[in-house]
């Protein structure tokens, strides 16, 4: 049997002891996993699907479904926090770390300190590199065991469960790196650029 490794980074600080504690401001607990997207859920085609990393224009790494899977997988559990004001606790997770992808490219640290996440359909939401490494973020397969269903960003979203779940962007198919930080499609229509839930920071000005 294969060890999977439980990334450290995902845990970040030791939180109080009681459900409560874990819950930011402003937000309430569901059982459920609200589907919510601001278009039509795409059909996923594993035959043609690729996620790719580039600086700005440059290609570092391109992998296939079957290469992306025969990455280094990680599994986590954490806690996820919807900007509409739900929280979902002890969510179950597995896919390839940003560190993995970096490594898998040749690469020994991210190009630029911002990315942008590329998604089916066009959509784009921005994070610090610094806010995916060491294990805080991954590019997410598999959820409760299962492969990610379409309507919840199969068959690959990001995972960045420390920030407002709207930057764990669905359908994601890349990741560019920036040297100056831009709002992508969400931060555009006036969300907050940076989506910390502890700060309640969901719109521009928060």
């Amino acid at each position: 049997m294969i060890d999977i490794p439980i990334a450290r980074g995902f845990f970040g600080r030791k939180k109080p002891e009681g459900q409560s504690a874990r819950i930011p401001p402003g937000q309430h607990l569901v059982h459920d996993f609200p589907v919510l997207s601001a278009g039509p859920t795409p059909v996923p085609d594993l035959a043609s699907w690729r996620f790719t990393l580039s600086d700005g224009d440059t290609r570092l790494g391109s992998w296939s479904w079957e290469e992306f899977n025969a990455l280094a997988q990680t599994q986590v559990k954490v806690d996820i926090h919807c900007v509409t004001t739900w929280s979902k606790l002890d969510t179950n997770w597995e896919g390839v770390t940003l560190d993995t992808l970096l490594e898998a490219a040749g690469l020994d640290e991210a190009p630029a300190p911002y990315a942008m996440i590329h998604c089916e359909g066009g959509y784009t939401t921005n994070v610090p590199v610094e806010d995916m490494l060491g294990g805080k973020a991954m590019v997410a397969t598999r959820y409760e065991g299962q492969p990610l269903d379409p309507e919840h960003g199969g068959p690959a979203r990001l995972l960045v469960p420390h920030l407002y779940f709207w930057k764990s962007a669905k359908w994601a198919t890349g990741i560019v790196f920036m040297e100056e930080d831009e709002p992508g499609f969400w931060e555009q229509l006036g969300y907050h650029i940076y989506g910390d839930p502890w700060r309640e920071q969901r719109y521009t000005g928060d």
